[in-house]
């Protein structure tokens, strides 16, 4: 056998979709599953050739979102995806939470290419929100804090001021300390309150690219004056539905770290910052609590080269006072978690290879929304 023919063999479509562990299934005009991969068997738990037997309605519940976003991908002949939604098993009863993944095999097709990506269980509990929950979770703390310690420091501070009036220099050193520490507790206090204010935010039409090129001006005066910038922006993005000023405050977070992650020992020879921007019109989900699907087809990334952030932090990532920094709070990217989902939106890391990337998805500013 020659080198190609056994390439052929070995690529054949049947073997390629066998090695993916999504199950992935195509579908004719009566919804009637035609090729399936061995994913699919076992997210289905019936063989391959019982599977040929059935359609999609008989192994989903009538009522499924999965019936309703599959006719939409024919009717429209275009692909979509669906994040966070229950797929309810006719057969077994049970449920299982599922990114959905569908689209015409090719141009003017009824066939249905599905790919389905389960959810893990932690992912159930909490990757719907994007952290938000995790941002959230101090908010009682936060006002515990501003109330227990806030006010008794104030007196603290106080009584170092009266002191400074009756001792020496050398005392009134110490004094300065008491009030400087002070000082600096009330300033960490202060950030907890940020996460208490459960207020809705004032939100209107924001051009993200503004945002972004303010946000670069900034750091490139200061922090990240020495690293390279790149944008790859969609010039026709419509407008945010989001506050300008709470966005600023996000992109600049997330470019500083990038650019503290390009510290004394990192050994890499490029220092690099690319801020992109894309329209997703297929990108929904839909939220813990709602019936409806929020769209969010505004996508903000921010990509660095530098080292990556460890495995093992990436779950907990978006969780208060987790930090890589000597000196972090671990507030940062929990802040970012908060203002996000108070936009309705979503952040996510994704870890590439040499790279770091923040992908944040935002809704379309609609005037007739107010």
């Amino acid at each position: 056998m020659t080198l190609a023919a056994h390439t052929s063999s070995i690529l054949n479509t049947n073997t390629i979709l066998n090695a993916l562990p999504h199950p992935i299934f195509l579908l004719n005009e009566k919804n009637e599953i035609i090729e399936a991969n061995s994913a699919t068997e076992t997210f289905f738990e019936i063989s391959i050739p019982i599977l040929r037997k059935h359609t999609l309605t008989d192994l989903c519940a009538a009522h499924s979102q999965i019936l309703e976003l599959v006719a939409q991908a024919r009717c429209q002949q275009m692909a979509f995806n669906e994040y966070g939604i229950l797929f309810e098993l006719s057969r077994s009863g049970g449920e299982k939470l599922v990114d959905f993944f569908a689209g015409p095999c090719n141009e003017n097709s009824n066939t249905i290419v599905v790919m389905l990506k389960e959810r893990t269980l932690a992912e159930k509990i909490g990757r719907q929100l994007t952290h938000r929950g995790a941002a959230r979770s101090v908010s009682a703390l936060a006002a515990m804090l501003a109330h227990e310690i806030k006010n008794p420091l104030s007196g603290i501070r106080g009584a170092a001021q009266l002191l400074e009036t009756s001792v020496n220099d050398d005392d009134r050193t110490l004094t300065e300390l008491i009030r400087d520490e002070t000082d600096r507790i009330v300033r960490l206090v202060e950030r907890f309150e940020a996460f208490s204010d459960s207020r809705p935010i004032t939100r209107g039409p924001v051009n993200i690219h503004s945002v972004l090129e303010h946000v670069k001006r900034i750091s490139m005066s200061g922090f990240a004056h020495n690293i390279v910038f790149h944008e790859v922006y969609d010039p026709s993005l419509p407008p945010v539905d989001g506050n300008s000023d709470l966005l600023i405050q996000v992109f600049l977070n997330l470019v500083k770290n990038a650019a503290e992650a390009f510290n004394c020992n990192f050994k890499g020879s490029r220092r690099e910052i690319t801020l992109t921007t894309a329209y997703k019109p297929s990108m929904r989900m839909t939220m813990q609590g709602s019936n409806g699907r929020v769209e969010l087809p505004l996508e903000v990334c921010v990509r660095d080269t530098g080292p990556g952030i460890a495995p093992d932090l990436m779950p907990l990532l978006f969780d208060p006072f987790v930090t890589t920094k000597e000196s972090g709070s671990g507030l940062g990217l929990a802040m970012v978690a908060k203002i996000i989902g108070d936009h309705g939106g979503i952040v996510e890391c994704e870890p590439v290879r040499h790279e770091t990337v923040f992908r944040i998805l935002l809704p379309v500013y609609r005037s007739s929304q107010n």
